[in-house]
């Protein structure tokens, strides 16, 4: 099972640390097509519907915060023209925001279907690369945008947990604690030697969002017998359906 970090709270809000396992590469891709920047192609580290995370892997970007950014979104074949404002800078890593706007949110909404994301999941736990996959961690299925689930079991085949991310939003149910919901606030790398993780903060609501729920139920149900068991599958509809 993965590390739960120290819980903690505030008057406003309460947040949790989690850190899992991350896959080393990904097929969501950004061009920019800027005239000073049209070489740049980056990594989508992270998306939702409002913003991305971006990484250069090779040479510098010279982005600014506050600066504007504008190309394509690469996936499968598929692009997505989109333009936003650059609100954060860590070395090769950008945080952008979206120029907020219906018709974009419309287009983004589609491009990113429960449809195209189930064609891009792969499962994980079955993969021939040598990935380093924590204990108990019994099936990890992955899609491009950081679509990922996550289902752990007891030593005696029992379910453990699971977590479902998609889109800076998650939804996780634990034995004997239950279901909740929330968003990611922080995503972060912190590769060691030996493994390759994301350490996550998320936000937890005070209420079950049902809006994650219904993705969650609509992304389980899509899935097939070679991303997740149909045992598995069951399980995971029964208790989003709590």
């Amino acid at each position: 099972m993965e590390r739960v970090l120290n819980l903690i709270k505030s008057d406003y809000k309460e947040t949790q640390k989690r850190i899992l396992p991350r896959f080393p590469f990904t097929y969501l891709t950004f061009k920019a097509n800027q005239s000073d920047y049209s070489h740049h192609v980056f990594e989508v580290k992270d998306i939702s519907y409002t913003g991305m995370q971006l990484i250069k892997k090779d040479g510098e970007h010279g982005y600014a915060i506050n600066g504007f950014i504008e190309g394509e979104l690469h996936w499968k074949g598929t692009s997505l023209r989109l333009k936003g404002q650059i609100k954060w800078v860590n070395g090769n890593t950008l945080g952008v925001g979206f120029a907020k706007d219906i018709d974009f949110l419309e287009s983004i909404q589609k491009f990113f279907s429960v449809e195209n994301i189930i064609s891009s999941m792969k499962p994980i736990h079955d993969s021939q690369m040598d990935l380093d996959i924590p204990a108990n961690l019994k099936y990890w299925i992955r899609g491009d945008g950081q679509v990922e689930v996550f289902v752990w079991q007891h030593n005696d085949h029992e379910f453990m947990k699971f977590v479902i991310i998609f889109l800076r939003r998650f939804v996780e149910w634990e034995d004997a604690k239950g279901i909740q919901s929330g968003k990611i606030i922080v995503n972060r790398d912190i590769d060691t030697p030996l493994s390759q993780e994301d350490e996550f903060v998320f936000e937890i609501d005070q209420t079950l969002d049902q809006e994650k729920i219904n993705f969650s139920l609509q992304l389980v149900r899509n899935m097939t017998d070679d991303l997740l068991p149909q045992h598995v599958r069951e399980f995971l509809l029964f208790k989003l359906g709590l």
